[in-house]
């Protein structure tokens, strides 16, 4: 049976609840946004910034012959900063999405979205608003029983 509110759109024989799919690709962007934070922050910045005899704060010189992932031009800020810079584009739309589906207050919603930016914390705010959202779902299962 589906919450109280929710869209329930009918693809041939499967019943899918548009509440539940804009949460789970929170849930998926979440994670996959601080992946590639932590990717940028402990591997790209670094090698961009750090390593090499032409970076900008050259702490160590580049191992010999892998020269070319090191320094200003890096092609790890195209594998890794590019893709986060998109990732984190359509997990601030998911975030929007789900809040206007669960009805999040502006500061909630902003909260989430700004968890993105800060390694790790994606992972620990993703973690409490999945148990947030699993608890008030309990709560309106119990509701019509309760009556």
């Amino acid at each position: 049976m589906a919450p109280i509110g929710a869209f329930v759109v009918e693809l041939g024989e499967v019943a899918v609840d548009k509440r539940r799919v804009s949460f789970a690709l929170y849930r998926v962007l979440a994670y996959v946004t601080g992946i590639f934070l932590l990717g940028l922050t402990f591997v790209a910045m670094p090698a961009k910034y750090l390593v090499g005899e032409d970076s900008m704060f050259a702490l160590v010189p580049a191992p010999q012959g892998w020269e070319h992932w090191f320094g200003p031009e890096s092609p790890l800020m195209l594998f890794i900063a590019m893709p986060h810079g998109y990732i984190y584009m359509a997990y601030v739309l998911v975030v929007l999405w789900v809040s206007l589906d669960r009805r999040w207050g502006a500061g909630r919603t902003l909260g989430v979205v700004l968890a993105g930016t800060i390694p790790v914390l994606g992972f620990v705010v993703e973690h409490r608003v999945v148990r947030s959202e699993r608890a008030k779902e309990a709560e309106r299962a119990q509701e019509p029983a309760a009556a």
